[in-house]
């Protein structure tokens, strides 16, 4: 399995999954993700992580969506 390039992002990679992780384990919007952020010091706004987590979303479907390697064995 590939990793995720974080390239072209301007925070660090722990924090982009921290604050994807927040909005979809809790049932939280994204402006209480910007505001959890915010106390921790983090100046994101609700519009960055609502763009990380479509970003992340559409590369599982990605890989969700290609044939895995044991499965073209099989076929």
């Amino acid at each position: 399995m590939t990793q995720l390039s974080y390239r072209r992002h301007r925070f660090l990679p722990s924090i982009i999954q921290h604050a994807i992780w927040l909005y979809l384990r809790f049932t939280l919007s994204y402006r209480d993700v910007e505001d959890l952020l915010a106390e921790r010091g983090l100046d994101i706004s609700y519009e960055t992580v609502r763009r990380w987590v479509i970003w992340l979303q559409r590369r599982q479907r990605y890989r969700r969506d290609r044939p895995c390697r044991v499965d073209l064995f099989k076929g």
